[in-house]
């Protein structure tokens, strides 16, 4: 995907964006008039994006705050009421799920109940939008500064927690289990429409920000070299961090097997007449074997006790989006020596990452905007200013107690479709519409040369095929995966079950899926009724006036 789809089109919006020097709205609409639309989307999608990424940044202070503590909060439960124990809903569930859903979320049992805003959330979001107006304050000449820290920064953490993974016991396990292909999930066509969506999202493809950045650039500029360097370094560095998560997570399934192990030794050496030092957990399976062959009525009882413990089925139950981040990454850390060092590295490291992310975010809004002639009277800091507190308004819903599955509807739906759908139109405009001929001519007249074979090729027929594909793919299992569902969490139980959305919620997401793409076709048919209107007019006053000769 990274090259069938993700270096053509970095290289097609960096120069669109350095040819036209003009945000994503402009610059569509300078190719045609009626495609003013694609940029409008790409705003669209950016502000969807900016409403719910910014609250991760808040639960990444909440987490960096409380990681200053002798014991991290998330490494035990909470004593309950009667300080009899500890809290039923932790112990059913685990002390890192018990933090994240309980303390950090406090989340309602269903989308359908709410209980107000999180007050603790509020303020982080609030600081979190402060960070980023303070980042953008200036616009491009501040934000170019502080992206030098904010991508550095996790490199060196990166490599902290590399040398610190791989020492871990198990580590081998993740990286393995991570370099095994899985030939089922290969040939599954999500399998490629989350690596497209991934590239899109990595890339920033569809967003409008990399045309916003590149408008800036210097007509002369090198936007070839960098679209190749800068997305092999990325993929590279998603590679990269993928080693250090995954050898993170052979630690924590390894530790959890062997727990699993242990508890099976212990019940064992409880149940039947053995010397302690006899059963170990490496040769638990031997005792579980010759144990139901020489006892298999006293072993029958036992079946209702013995925990099924597989290291491949630890590996396997992977999470993805905010449960990797805080909860399989906290577990991780809690176990590890001096685990504040570490959870305030962590945090510190997301933090940086998605501050760098909300950077572009809103600079692909903020950019194609302040192309309108109303906006650009205005100055950068109170312009940017009102963006930041109009997102920080709307995005207080996300602190609420079903703010959670609020997010979850905006991650899922408010930009996977709305970019595949975005960059096909954009594909489709330059190669078929403003014409690749042309297109060959405009870089050749910024660079000095002609595109080669392979970016033709891919934007005239690999990437829009491939495209439309996934795009029908999409729409397919959308309509054949019945109800949305999602993970409401049960605290009775201490996990989460599948829910199916309300009808409230399922209107939601058709509201999300079409607001982005109807920009599309209903901004050509305004510009064409406004001809046809100014047409009209002209022709009237036409005959006027040769009535009046």
């Amino acid at each position: 995907m990274l090259f069938l789809e993700g270096v053509p089109l970095f290289y097609l919006e960096l120069a669109i964006g350095q040819k036209m020097s003009l945000g994503s709205i402009g610059a569509w609409t300078a190719i045609s008039p009626y495609l003013g639309g694609v940029g409008l989307a790409s705003v669209v999608t950016s502000l969807y994006l900016c409403l719910y990424y910014n609250i991760i940044n808040a639960w990444s202070f909440w987490y960096l705050f409380h990681s200053f503590q002798s014991v991290l909060p998330w490494a035990e439960c909470p004593i309950n009421s009667n300080r009899t124990g500890p809290t039923e809903e932790c112990e059913k569930a685990t002390p890192t799920q018990y933090f994240f859903y309980r303390e950090t979320l406090n989340i309602a049992p269903s989308i359908e109940e709410n209980g107000g805003i999180h007050g603790g959330q509020a303020l982080c979001l609030l600081l979190a939008w402060v960070i980023t107006y303070l980042f953008i304050v200036r616009g491009v000449k501040s934000t170019g500064k502080v992206v030098y820290f904010t991508a550095t920064f996790p490199y060196a953490v990166l490599l902290i927690y590399l040398v610190r993974g791989i020492t871990l016991h198990g580590a081998i396990n993740g990286v393995k289990f991570m370099f095994t292909p899985n030939m089922e999930h290969l040939a599954d066509p999500n399998t490629w429409i989350n690596a497209a969506t991934q590239i899109f999202f990595s890339l920033g493809l569809g967003f409008g920000s990399l045309i916003a950045f590149a408008s800036y650039n210097h007509y002369n500029n090198n936007f070839e070299r960098q679209a190749i360097v800068v997305s092999l370094i990325n993929s590279g560095t998603s590679i990269f961090a993928s080693i250090v998560t995954f050898s993170i997570y052979g630690f924590k399934a390894t530790v959890n097997y062997e727990s699993c192990l242990e508890r099976t030794r212990v019940l064992l050496l409880n149940t039947f007449n053995i010397a302690e030092d006899n059963i170990n957990i490496d040769n638990v399976f031997e005792w579980i074997e010759k144990l139901n062959t020489t006892y298999p009525e006293q072993f029958a009882k036992l079946n209702n006790k013995l925990e099924e413990c597989d290291l491949e089925t630890e590996l396997s139950s992977a999470v993805e989006g905010a449960g990797l981040a805080f909860i399989v990454y906290s577990e991780a850390i809690k176990n590890m020596p001096l685990p504040q060092l570490w959870s305030v590295l962590y945090f510190l490291m997301l933090l940086m990452l998605g501050m760098g992310s909300m950077l572009g975010n809103v600079t692909a809004i903020i950019t194609p905007l302040r192309d309108f002639k109303v906006m650009s009277h205005m100055s950068s800091e109170l312009f940017n200013g009102l963006v930041c507190v109009f997102c920080l308004l709307l995005g207080l819903g996300f602190t609420t107690t079903s703010g959670n599955y609020w997010f979850t509807i905006f991650n899922d739906y408010g930009a996977t479709f709305s970019l595949l759908f975005i960059v096909l139109i954009e594909v489709i405009t330059v190669s078929y519409i403003y014409g690749l001929k042309r297109f060959e001519k405009d870089i050749e007249d910024m660079l000095g040369h002609r595109p080669n074979w392979y970016w033709k090729i891919m934007w005239s027929i690999t990437s829009p095929l491939l495209l439309i594909f996934l795009f029908i793919i999409y729409i397919v299992k959308y309509i054949n995966g019945g109800t949305p569902t999602y993970q409401a969490w049960n605290k009775e139980l201490g996990t989460s079950v599948v829910t199916e959305y309300p009808v409230f919620g399922q209107l939601f997401i058709g509201l999300l899926l079409v607001s982005s793409i109807s920009c599309v076709p209903l901004t050509a048919l305004y510009v064409f009724c406004k001809k046809r209107k100014l047409g009209n007019h002209e022709k009237r006053e036409h005959t006027v006036s040769t009535v009046s000769a």
